[in-house]
């Protein structure tokens, strides 16, 4: 958590920027508090992932002989492109297989907003994920397919409305594709 000092430079600097900028911030009433309000929303949510430790969030964890894939669909999120600070929300998939040991589902969607609320590109957030899951929980193999419509492409530069991109990330065994890459890759596609 940022400490009082930081937290008042930033609302001052986002005061500096939306009067930089044209923002009638002294008497239009609704933009009175706006700086304030912007870094409560930046520090107690949107970039509330860098206060989570991933190895933390792996912890707690249960032995198994079980080697199949475990998969969970569709966890919604949404993440800031570090280049403009816009947003970008969609879908994450995330899978492993086992070591020796397992996760509670609830600590798979923990560990994706843990990167996704952080400053990351959609690419960097699949491969921060599924390396987390070979690191800390020792899988043999995870994935992580991203699939996201960003601001950065449907409100501003090309303003292609509706266009979404899907990334895939992969680490341990099913960095190099194989069996177990196909099968998560079916297990996804599966209805």
């Amino acid at each position: 958590m940022a400490s009082e000092r930081d937290t008042r430079a930033a609302e001052d600097a986002i005061a500096a920027f939306l009067r930089a900028v044209g923002a009638p911030v002294d008497s239009d009433p609704e933009l009175r508090e706006t700086h304030r309000r912007v870094v409560e929303a930046y520090t107690g949510d949107l970039l509330a992932g860098y206060a989570e430790d991933p190895a933390a969030i792996l912890a707690d964890t249960t032995s198994t002989s079980a080697p199949g894939l475990v998969l969970l669909r569709r966890v919604q999120t949404s993440t800031l492109c570090p280049h403009h600070l816009m947003p970008a929300t969609g879908v994450v998939h995330v899978g492993y297989f086992p070591g020796n040991r397992v996760v509670g589902l609830g600590a798979l969607v923990r560990l994706v907003h843990c990167f996704a609320k952080r400053l990351s590109l959609q690419e960097d957030l699949g491969e921060h994920v599924a390396a987390a899951l070979v690191t800390h929980l020792g899988a043999r193999g995870a994935g992580c397919v991203v699939d996201f419509e960003s601001t950065c492409v449907t409100a501003r530069g090309e303003r292609a409305h509706g266009a979404r991109t899907t990334s895939h990330a992969w680490a341990g065994e099913l960095r190099e594709g194989g069996a177990l890459r196909a099968e998560f890759l079916q297990a996804l596609s599966a209805a």
